[in-house]
Parts: structure tokens; sequence; C-alpha cells
């Protein structure tokens, strides 16, 4: 198993950081909250998961050890592969999906793009006692308003991680924020994975 990787950030795309490692460009599937937090031609370290199936090998990367432990704990569950458990942490934190687990949460499961309410309710049953306490300050305030009130900034964040200007990245924002209230409205959270693929999609239309 590759436990992590480590190096200059050699390129990034909407789904996918390139890390150069001893020569080789690694290719790890991110979601946007950690590639916003890289740049092409720093040094970044990503905990990473290698999910092995007969047709191909993917490497998953994650901002830390906890995050990866929790995407490998949620595929535990039937019906979660990796891609769905990447998508649950895009938009909650580890400690964020511990407490909806640990509190029957179903809104938080369903505001997870491709997770519906009875989804939701199974995912609660089969979790509960696999994801373990909260371990950090974060998680012990709750599934709050933190990744809600953020959503803006982890967009425009990841935009400009991608090579976009500033103003471009704004206009981006602007053109889905109809998108993020209508989801707060309900009282999820702001599906950021779905609306960086709309901004990404406006963007192209305007170049």
């Amino acid at each position: 198993m590759i436990a992590f990787v480590s190096g200059p950030v050699a390129a990034l795309a909407p789904t996918t950081a390139v890390i150069e490692v001893g020569g080789v460009g690694m290719a790890v599937q991110c979601a946007p909250g950690t590639l916003a937090g890289l740049r092409v031609g720093q040094e970044a370290r990503l905990a990473t998961s290698l999910v092995v199936r007969e047709d191909s090998l993917t490497l998953y990367g994650f901002v830390d050890d906890d995050e990866r432990q929790v995407f490998e704990l949620l595929q535990t569950a039937s019906g979660v592969g990796p891609r769905l458990a990447q998508a649950m942490l895009a938009v909650h934190s580890p400690d964020a999906l511990r407490i909806a687990v640990s509190t029957g949460d179903e809104k938080a499961l369903t505001a997870v793009p491709g997770i519906g309410k009875k989804g939701a309710q199974k995912l609660l049953l089969e979790l509960k006692d696999r994801l373990g306490e909260p371990v950090g300050a974060a998680g012990r305030q709750g599934v709050g308003s933190a990744v809600s009130a953020s959503w803006s900034d982890q967009l425009h964040a990841a935009l400009i991680g991608l090579g976009y200007a500033t103003r471009e990245a704004d206009d981006a924002v602007d053109l889905v924020t109809p998108q993020a209230e209508a989801a707060l409205a309900e009282g999820a959270r702001p599906p950021v994975p779905l609306l960086l693929r709309a901004a990404l999609q406006s963007l192209n239309r305007t170049r």
C-alpha cells in the first residue's frame, strides 16, 4: 500500500493532482477542498489510499491520515465505493461525519450528492459503530455551519489553484451562488464538488 506521496505539485486538474515522486508523476484523485490547498511548483504531502480493481489502480489523496482512515472505513458499508466515500469527505470533515453518524443525522448525509433518504438511513445503521468518536475541536462543535459558511472560499481557492485569474474565480462563484443558496435554504450543505463542476463549465463557456 502507498501510505503517502510527497514532492512538488507538477499539475492540477478539477479532480486530480500530479505529485512528482522520484522523477515519476503520481496522479492522485482528490476532493476540491484538498486541491484548494495545493499549488503547482510547491511541495505537498498527501496521505493516500490505493484502490485496486481488475482494470485499474487508483490513488486517492487526503490532507491527513485521519481523513484517509475515514475514507477507508466508509467503504466497509455496503454500496459505498471510493467515489462516494470521497464525495462524503468533500462535503463533511471526518469529525462532522462521526457526529452525523453518532447522532443519526440523516440530513447531513443526504447533503452528499448520490445519497438519498433511504441510503442515509442504511448508512447510519451500518456505520454507527465503525467511525468512532470525534477527534478534533472542530468535530466537537458539531455538524455546524463551518463548511456551509466557507463553501465559496473553498470553491474560489480551488479555481485559483487550477490557474484561473481572481476575477474569473469571482465571476464563477457568483454564477453558482444561487445553487449554493438553494441548498442552504433546504438546510443542506452546499455540494462543493458539484458547484466546482458547474463553475468550470461556466468558465469554459466564456473562454
